[in-house]
């Protein structure tokens, strides 16, 4: 149970901290406030490695669990307690956020309330399911690459994967606002819900399908190029 809640645990402080990082910055507008979006999730990560890897492999994505899952490095009972417990916490975080933001009453402004994710405008459904895909994809590849244990990077994967998170928000926030993890997505589109707008869990499908395609393209190409056979 320990290592469901070190997940539920991380996942609320990747959402807080990244989503939040959204919301009190006023949105993406600008390459300045992308920067800011891309680091704080990309930190988040960082942290949360080193605290809680060690208990559960800091997954904080259903996206990475999968990948996990599906390169044999756990069971199929684990893996949906992980997914479950990261939902949970991803909705504990976007709790949070939803009552910063009331508390701070008609004086706070912001371009998004929730830190949901969209198609952004000048993109398609068709280039943002793409492009979900294809960062997961990236994102859980160095995952599985670098915590391999024959082949991985050791104490400094944790760095390798929080520094590929800020790349992949760098390049795919202007197309969806970046998922690349259903659980992120899942919490902030209940509360932009509950405040009125059902665009973000009208889209939903898109940023829990899409990361699952990629990370199990990823699971594939790993297994493919790391094994002698």
């Amino acid at each position: 149970m320990k290592k469901y809640v070190a997940e539920m645990i991380g996942t609320m402080v990747l959402v807080l901290m990244g989503c939040g990082s959204a919301i009190f910055n006023n949105g993406v507008g600008s390459t300045a406030q992308v920067l800011t979006v891309a680091f704080a999730f990309g930190l988040s990560v960082v942290a949360m490695a080193y605290t809680i890897g060690g208990t559960s492999g800091c997954h904080i994505n259903p996206a990475i669990t999968l990948g996990v899952l599906l390169s044999g490095r756990m069971n199929t009972k684990d893996a949906g307690m992980y997914m479950l417990f990261q939902v949970i916490g991803a909705i504990i975080g976007s709790a949070i956020l939803f009552c910063l933001v009331k508390l701070a009453g008609s004086s706070f402004s912001s371009a998004t309330l929730t830190g949901a994710n969209g198609i952004q405008p000048g993109h398609s459904m068709v280039s943002a399911f793409l492009a979900e895909v294809v960062f997961t994809f990236v994102f859980v590849l160095v995952v599985l690459g670098t915590t391999d244990s024959k082949k991985g990077a050791g104490n400094f994967a944790a760095l390798a994967i929080g520094l590929s998170l800020v790349l992949v928000h760098i390049v795919c926030i202007p197309i969806t606002g970046t998922s690349v993890n259903p659980a992120r997505s899942i919490g902030p589109a209940i509360f932009e819900a509950v405040g009125g707008s059902m665009v973000a869990l009208t889209n939903i499908w898109i940023f829990i399908l899409a990361p699952f395609i990629g990370a199990f393209l990823a699971a594939f190409t790993w297994k493919s190029v790391a094994t002698e056979e």
